[in-house]
């Protein structure tokens, strides 16, 4: 074959390729795909480059050509396919383009084969399937980031990764233009491959050139073909941004299927082909000489799939069964979840219940109860509160990361814009709306003013967001999970003060959080050890230490998550008794405590059905069981869990019956019945105790017969077992 570009010679390779290319099974795989085209099943025909590498008759200049020209071979491909297509083999209901073409056929097109350009029917009107070829991953590692992509790699066709920050609604786009004569009742077809086109007036026909008559010309809108088109635009991640720039951003268009694949906030992988559009209209008088550029998509593939989109394969299917068979595997998720952080194994518990949720529930009168759970961590500096926020919003398909101060009350909620193209008032959603269906992660919560924190309230109970701004009166869905970090009042949680003095966040809001958690840090001499251990071994091996069982992946995670989310759990008419006796009971203890440290309403009682739900769906259980109700409560208790340890201190669960009960549970781990006076001080003074205060414990316990005392050495022996 000659090195030239022989258009026909190409249009043949097209054609053996789509013949007889075969997959693994050995079928003749775009055969079957063209058969379903010509069903009607499917319109899009995806080519890709992958196969045209394991092609045997196909040489590489042929590939090189198909990556350097993209443009140009999906006509080539096109054309193949118009050649190839079989007939029907199922009944299928006809369109309106479908008896359009019957219409034409039956007239007999007396211009089909005339001489002039716009009296012959274009091949873009005879079609009813899309070509887009797909690049291959090999060859190339890893995608272009925005900036990488040069005027070098124009025509080609590139693979790009970003995130999505704006989408503008989807449009028809013309492709083919029908006009019909006044004089000589001719059908004129004009293709339209710009954004923009100038519309024909006269009529070119043989028939009005003859009778010298200036056709008027009327343009046939139901009888031309438009395309589904969208456009958007692709921000760099910041992670591919180099040090002192900001994120270069890139417009893609989208046309025919691969519309409404994208939304605002979704990081996603693009093929498609780098091209330039000059300026039109009034902005061309502007701009010059200077020309845009921008992507023509061919294929999207999204980085974290929604979990409704989740369709799992055997393998993984087996994989979650033995999962949900194994009798710990609530402790396994949850320990899965930022492993490099040390301890926190409760708070971990109540994020994977977070990222779970329970189901939404709609009453007949339209009343809506919220499944989502919202949870607040309140705690001293440094004690992971962020990077437990930045891995929940990593795990989770859809999440958006915000900071107090770097949040206005609109930037949470929603602005009032000026469209750039159009020019009228539209909606931009914030935050809030950005992370519907998904987590709004929050973090110095309280460093934001009061007036945007007002924003927040609306959402986290009725779950949308109202707006009266500029004319446009609406109502936007923001179904999203809140999870917040604070730091208390006064930057460190200050046990001299009550706790409500300590939190500073209004009632209303408080009340709105399912799990309010403190996280106080503590000097504990044991517990400050192992932390330590576990730091430094994260610095020098770069993961965590070994928990016991591989931690899951995090695409496991969510596929499980994704099966839990199916299921709909139900109170059962024997826990309804138990629920609303321990309900009550809460409401007595607080009511006489002096300074209560939670504020609980009746939408505690809410918190409690919620949390339970989710973890009857963590077990894919149907039915709530009283373990369920038992472990919501048990959370509920040890997000206060610091400050109790606390009040025991402090209400004088005396130092003596402490340092007894740190001896006896030391002597039972080391399994020993005698204890020398050095260990003993050691593990006491670690706990802050005094020399004084153990030898005031042992001669206590020595008169009550617990152990006996060797006169000399002080050494302890245990007398019971």
């Amino acid at each position: 074959m000659s090195k030239g570009f022989n258009l026909q010679t190409d249009k043949d390779l097209a054609k053996d390729f789509l013949t007889n290319f075969a997959d693994i099974n050995g079928e003749a795989k775009y055969m079957s795909i063209l058969q379903e085209v010509a069903n009607r099943k499917i319109r899009a025909v995806q080519i890709e480059l992958e196969d045209l590498l394991d092609y045997k008759d196909l040489d590489e200049e042929f590939f090189g050509r198909v990556t350097e020209n993209t443009r140009r071979y999906l006509g080539v491909f096109a054309d193949a396919i118009d050649e190839l297509i079989p007939e029907a083999t199922e009944a299928f209901t006809e369109d309106d383009n479908d008896i359009l073409m019957t219409q034409r056929a039956a007239d007999g097109n007396e211009n089909a084969d005339s001489a002039d350009p716009h009296q012959r029917m274009p091949k873009e009107i005879k079609r009813f399937f899309e070509v887009y070829i797909k690049a291959s991953c090999k060859g190339q590692a890893r995608p272009f980031t925005i900036r990488e992509v040069k005027a070098s790699n124009i025509g080609q066709l590139v693979r790009i990764s970003g995130i999505v920050t704006r989408c503008s609604d989807v449009k028809p786009l013309m492709q083919v233009a029908v006009y019909t004569c006044e004089e000589c009742g001719f059908e004129i077809y004009q293709e339209v491959t710009a954004r923009i086109f100038m519309p024909l007036f006269e009529c070119p026909s043989e028939r009005c050139k003859i009778n010298n008559a200036k056709g008027n010309l009327i343009l046939q809108l139901r009888a031309s073909k438009f395309l589904r088109f969208q456009e958007a635009k692709i921000q760099e991640l910041s992670e591919h941004v180099p040090k002192g720039h900001i994120p270069r951003t890139m417009t893609v268009h989208f046309r025919g299927e691969l519309t409404r694949k994208v939304a605002p906030g979704d990081v996603i992988e693009l093929s498609g082909i780098f091209l330039p559009i000059p300026y039109t209209g009034f902005r061309a008088m502007r701009a010059g000489l200077v020309a845009d550029t921008y992507l023509e998509a061919m294929s999207v593939s999204h980085y974290k799939k929604k979990y409704e989109e989740y369709k799992l394969e055997g393998d993984e299917e087996e994989q979650i069964a033995n999962l949900a068979e194994d009798g710990d595997i609530y402790n396994k998720l949850a320990r899965s979840l930022a492993p490099e952080i040390f301890g926190h194994e409760d708070v971990k518990k109540a994020l994977l219940l977070l990222l779970v949720g329970a189901p939404h529930r709609q009453l007949k009168d339209g009343m809506k109860i919220r499944g989502d759970l919202h949870i607040c961590l309140m705690g001293d500096p440094g004690v992971a509160k962020s990077q437990l926020l930045k891995h929940i919003i990593s795990v989770a398909p859809r999440g958006v990361y915000t900071t107090g101060k770097g949040s206005s009350g609109v930037g949470l909620t929603a602005a009032v814009m000026k469209d750039p193209v159009t020019n009228e008032m539209v909606l931009e959603g914030g935050a809030l709306v950005l992370a519907d269906m998904g987590i709004c992660a929050i973090d110095e919560f309280d460093k934001m003013d009061d007036s945007d924190r007002t924003a927040i309230h609306e959402v986290m109970e009725q779950q949308t967001v109202s707006i009266a701004k500029a004319g446009i009166t609406t109502s936007l869905n923001a179904r999203t999970a809140v999870l917040a970090a604070a730091n208390p009042a006064w930057g460190r949680y200050d046990l001299r003060r009550t706790p409500a003095e300590n939190i500073n966040l209004p009632p209303a809001l408080l009340s709105r959080f399912d799990l309010l958690w403190l996280i106080l840090d503590r000097a504990d001499m044991d517990s400050d050890l192992e932390m330590a251990r576990h730091v430094v071994y994260v610095h020098q091996h770069s993961k965590s230490p070994a928990l016991g069982f591989a931690p899951l992946d995090a695409s496991v995670l969510r596929a499980y998550i994704s099966a839990a989310i199916k299921i709909c759990p139900h109170v059962p008419k024997e826990l309804e008794e138990y629920i609303a006796t321990v309900y009550s009971s809460i409401r007595q203890d607080e009511a006489k405590s002096n300074a209560p440290h939670s504020y609980t309403t009746i939408r505690t009682l809410l918190s409690i059905i919620r949390l339970s739900t989710a973890l009857a769906r963590l077990r894919f259980s149907e039915v709530l069981a009283q373990s369920d109700v038992d472990e919501a409560l048990r959370l509920m208790q040890m997000s206060k869990f610091s400050l109790y340890s606390e009040d025991r201190q402090k209400s004088g669960l005396d130092a003596i019956s402490d340092i007894y009960s740190v001896l006896r549970d030391e002597a039972l781990r080391m399994k020993k019945m005698d204890v020398s006076y050095a260990h003993a001080l050691n593990w006491i003074s670690r706990k802050g105790y005094t020399e004084a205060q153990l030898k005031e414990c042992l001669e206590e316990y020595a008169a009550l017969n617990v152990w006996q005392i060797h006169p000399n050495t002080f050494d302890i022996r245990f007398i019971d077992a």
